[in-house]
């Protein structure tokens, strides 16, 4: 008995071809947005005498705000550093002292940080340092307990311990993010755990929260504004200082905008910049 078998041709699924063209779904349009933004509070600012002369007045603002950013921020990522490795340490005391500092302070709103640092912690902090320094003999601590005392010294010490507790999250994840098996390949070439931990698995997961990092230092920027309410004269604070004189809100408040705006943007080019180079190869 013949048996015919009949044989099928399966032909493969096709995607049609995309259209030749543009394709409007695919561009950026918040970067066409951000610049026409741009570009229209930089021709009022040419053509305007208000906005000329308010653009002047809030530059004076930059570089305490680029100061406060960098330096606090400086700060934060050691407070952050110590606070993360006692999060993933087996040290009973430093776990649990590290787990208070980031629960409480994450808890509680940035601003209140800053004012209770202001107004509470600093000015008898200051005071002992300062009764330290002229009591031994030692200047050094003296200008260190006078710096505490200002302004900026202040708004430095609030938003450093602030994002101080954010990092420590950070970096919590960047070192749970290694392989078990690294911190036991280290062990098992007779490092201790400090060793280990500088040299094998800090250098890895610093590389792996970069990326959050750098949001943080963006965010670090901004939220230098809340330092206007403790009188240090960074942009924010100029900001209203002007539209108190003049009663321009519009333009003060546009320009203020726009120069938070670039300088943000700038830092974000920058990170991504940081970013690629240090990227593991894939």
């Amino acid at each position: 008995m013949a048996v015919s078998l009949e044989t099928q041709t399966v032909t493969p699924s096709v995607r049609p071809p995309r259209r030749a063209g543009w394709d409007w779904r695919s561009w950026p349009w918040w970067a066409v947005l951000l610049g026409a933004f741009g570009m229209w509070t930089a021709l009022a600012v040419l053509q305007s005498p208000d906005y000329q002369a308010t653009a002047r007045f809030l530059l004076r603002g930059i570089p305490v705000t680029l100061q406060l950013t960098v330096t606090a921020y400086a700060i934060a990522l050691v407070l952050g550093l110590i606070a993360g490795l006692g999060r993933v340490s087996r040290n009973v005391l430093f776990y649990n002292l590290s787990t208070l500092y980031v629960e409480f302070i994450r808890g509680v709103p940035l601003l209140v940080v800053l004012f209770y640092v202001a107004f509470v912690a600093a000015p008898p902090l200051g005071d002992a340092f300062i009764g330290a320094g002229q009591a031994w003999g030692v200047p050094a601590l003296a200008e260190l307990g006078r710096l505490i005392r200002s302004e900026m010294g202040r708004a430095v010490t609030g938003l450093a311990i602030g994002y101080g507790a954010y990092l420590a999250e950070v970096y919590r994840a960047g070192i749970e993010s290694i392989p078990k098996g690294q911190m036991e390949a280290a062990r098992s070439l007779g490092m201790t755990y400090g060793q280990a931990m500088r040299f094998v698995i800090l250098p890895q997961a610093i590389r792996n929260i970069l990326p959050p990092l750098g949001n943080d230092f963006i965010a670090m920027l901004k939220d230098t504004a809340l330092a206007s309410a403790i009188a240090v004269p960074e942009l924010m604070y100029v900001g209203r200082q002007r539209a108190a004189g003049t009663f321009r809100y519009f333009e003060v408040y546009n320009t203020v905008a726009l120069l938070y705006l670039a300088m943000t943007l700038l830092l974000s080019l920058l990170v991504r910049a940081i970013e690629r180079r240090t990227a593991v190869p894939r």
